[in-house]
């Protein structure tokens, strides 16, 4: 059963839902806005830094100077909005869970910058990392929501430009298929108070600018997945975006990819971006730093 905290916050969401007309400009402005509501964990020390040519924050914990673990996080939001600001809490509790450096990547975003942008500014992040001497066996990608597609289509494009492949990635609540032709696009509609059709087909649109929503470096549901690297994927059982993350899950085990699915029962669409404020989302974001740990060890 969730917490009271957790409906507490649904409740908050539901409340202050924006309306059809708001531009982006707004929406960034809201989204940054609710990231802001968020502790930080008090344990982590959040530098800015440069990575592949884009403005980032470097978050890890404090007592580790150099810490053997690197993830590179990328934020959701739809392509258009998100920032370091959203997620800044977020990449604090994961830098202590997983006792890592997360480099939380600010990469451009629709309209302005349309497909790919995103791809090539995660795919020159991931380069400079590993230039930067971080072994690919210390490395995970991980992102949520739009930043989850984003994750699987980062490492098919580094796949593709042959490039070494992470230990692991990690995806949560990802919208993985722009076409929106999950079932539970329209099935949960009703019970998740964060992401509604209408915005995602805006932001789909805004990023596509009429390429091919099937592209898998957009719709990674649509890609072959195979030799991917061990992956995990949450989602939450009142999400439209369930369908989404359970065909991405069974795309990558018929590709023969290691691919753990969890369905958080009765929570919301990235609750673990919540995580110090409510209990499910400091929970999970525990649980993703123990994932990450037991597959990348260390040695960069």
């Amino acid at each position: 059963m969730p917490s009271p905290e957790l409906e507490n916050l649904v409740g908050m969401l539901t409340a202050t839902e924006l309306p059809d007309d708001t531009t982006v400009t707004q929406w960034r402005e809201a989204y940054d806005g609710l990231g802001r509501m968020v502790p930080p964990d008090p344990g982590a020390v959040v530098t800015d830094a440069v990575v592949g040519g884009r403005p980032c924050l470097d978050a890890r914990p404090a007592d580790v100077a150099e810490p053997d673990r690197t993830i590179l996080y990328l934020h959701g939001g739809g392509y258009a909005i998100g920032s370091p600001v959203s997620h800044r809490s977020l990449a604090t509790h994961l830098a202590m869970a997983a006792c890592a450096r997360v480099i939380l990547l600010d990469y451009r975003l629709a309209p302005e910058h349309p497909f790919p942008a995103a791809v090539d500014d995660a795919v020159a992040a991931y380069r400079t990392l590993l230039g930067g001497g971080v072994a690919p066996s210390a490395l995970a990608v991980a992102g949520d929501s739009a930043g989850g597609g984003l994750t699987v289509a980062t490492l098919l494009a580094v796949r593709e430009a042959g490039l070494p492949l992470p230990g692991c990635a990690v995806c949560l609540s990802p919208w993985a298929d722009l076409t929106q032709s999950g079932a539970t696009i329209d099935t949960k509609a009703a019970e998740d108070p964060m992401v509604r059709k209408v915005d995602l087909d805006s932001w789909a649109d805004a990023y596509l600018a009429d390429h091919d929503p099937k592209d898998p470096l957009a719709s990674p549901v649509f890609g072959d997945l195979a030799g991917l690297p061990p992956l995990l994927v949450h989602v939450g059982s009142r999400e439209v975006l369930l369908d989404d993350a359970q065909r991405l899950v069974v795309r990558a085990r018929d590709a023969g990819v290691d691919a753990t699915l969890h369905v958080g029962e009765g929570l919301i669409h990235v609750w673990h971006q919540f995580a110090g404020m409510v209990p499910e989302g400091t929970d999970s974001v525990r649980e993703v730093g123990e994932w990450i740990g037991a597959r990348i060890a260390g040695g960069q």
